[in-house]
């Protein structure tokens, strides 16, 4: 018996522990995807053509999986659907990667990492915008949530217009002062970067919204991601050839850097994200996935002191605390939102409508059929619930 609790205890652990350890994991994903991308960016490669080739190649990696794995659970293709799903195509795929891209070049890996804080924020302001979150200003967790969004938006343009004073790290202090060409940023470009990031955070917030959406009418994850990818990679193409018109050599792709961020973010940062993203947002919400996203920005900084020398200001970090510290005050008021149990409450009412008509049912067929299914009246449970369906119908009688 002991052995029975204790062996249902520790899968009660696995299973709370599962959305967390989803997150974490795609936040270290985004991290290598970020140190990657900047590397080829660097070299000289093309951001519209990197979109093109990541998603294509996502698309070849994940379409055989959907195509086999989702094949009962699929729902029937209607326009509607197809609709949204070319919106999501277009929304991150597109608009917010390439926006990202080129948000680095003008920047850095890590500006670029901590500047995608403030993605909780705007989620949350489109979530109210779109009424698909309730908002109680007499409530605390609403007033945490409100600070928390100003906090991002203020910590983010301390980021972009405060600089401060280079902190020096002990194991990059000589390629600091050697290579301080690379590692330094104007104003311009910060301003420009953090401009372009920040639309792109928009872009992705509602892509997160709209994919929550999505999998309501299209419960299929493998195949959501999959038409994503495709519908990405295809209006990703047309944006890159009438953006890059005459340009035939930047199609070019050899066993090189170029290659080796396609085929890392196309396959852990579009296959992947995109499922556990959706896999993880249909019990905890849109809110929940973008939670650890400074978790990213920490393994980029640190990393991309290492191998890319990027210089640390005094200025960003400060903001960057900024935003995290806003960031956790929207993710306070979330999750006190899901332990209240508002998340789970539709899903509650629906199995008790469900169940609610399959009790009427089976009373209409013993009414209907002489030789009907004694109910078992060992259910105490069950029978109140029957004998308050069976005075409700005789008060509509009357």
């Amino acid at each position: 018996m002991e052995n029975e609790m204790s062996s249902k205890s520790a899968h009660g652990c696995i299973q709370r522990a599962k959305p967390f350890l989803a997150v974490i994991f795609l936040q270290f994903g985004l991290a290598g995807m970020d140190i990657l991308s900047k590397v080829a960016l660097n070299e000289g490669v093309n951001n519209y053509v990197l979109v093109v080739y990541r998603h294509a190649i996502a698309t070849v990696v994940i379409a055989p999986f959907a195509i086999i794995l989702d094949k009962k659970v699929r729902p029937k293709m209607t326009f509607s659907i197809f609709t949204k799903l070319m919106l999501l195509g277009l929304l991150e795929p597109v608009i917010d990667q390439n926006l990202y891209y080129i948000g680095m070049k003008y920047t850095t890996a890590t500006f670029a990492a901590a500047m995608y804080n403030i993605l909780p924020a705007i989620t949350f302001l489109m979530a109210c915008i779109l009424r698909l979150e309730k908002v109680k200003l007499k409530s605390i967790h609403t007033q945490a949530k409100v600070v928390g969004t100003v906090a991002t938006v203020a910590g983010a343009m301390l980021m972009t217009l405060v600089k401060g004073p280079v902190i020096e790290l002990f194991w990059t202090k000589e390629r600091n002062n050697q290579g301080a060409k690379g590692g330094g940023t104007n104003i311009e470009h910060t301003i420009k970067g953090s401009l372009m990031i920040t639309v792109g955070c928009f872009s992705w917030a509602f892509f997160m919204i709209l994919q929550a959406i999505a999998l309501k009418t299209y419960p299929a994850e493998l195949s959501l991601t999959a038409w994503i990818c495709l519908l990405g990679t295809a209006q990703g193409t047309i944006l890159a050839l009438v953006m890059e018109r005459g340009k035939t050599s930047i199609w070019s792709i050899h066993w090189d850097t170029k290659l080796l961020t396609a085929l890392y973010s196309g396959i852990v940062c579009s296959g992947l994200a995109y499922y556990i993203q959706g896999v993880v947002m249909k019990d905890r919400g849109p809110v929940f996935v973008t939670a650890f996203s400074p978790l990213s920005m920490v393994i980029v900084a640190v990393m991309s002191s290492f191998i890319l020398a990027e210089q640390m200001y005094l200025g960003r970090v400060i903001g960057a605390i900024v935003i995290v510290a806003g960031l956790y005050f929207v993710v306070w008021g979330k999750s006190k939102d899901y332990k209240s149990g508002n998340p789970s409450a539709d899903g509650q009412m629906v199995q008790l409508q469900d169940k609610q008509t399959t009790d009427t049912g089976s009373d209409d067929n013993e009414n209907s059929n002489p030789v009907a299914n004694v109910p078992n009246v060992s259910s105490r449970g069950a029978a109140i619930q029957d004998e308050q369906i069976h005075r409700q119908r005789d008060q509509l009688i009357v």
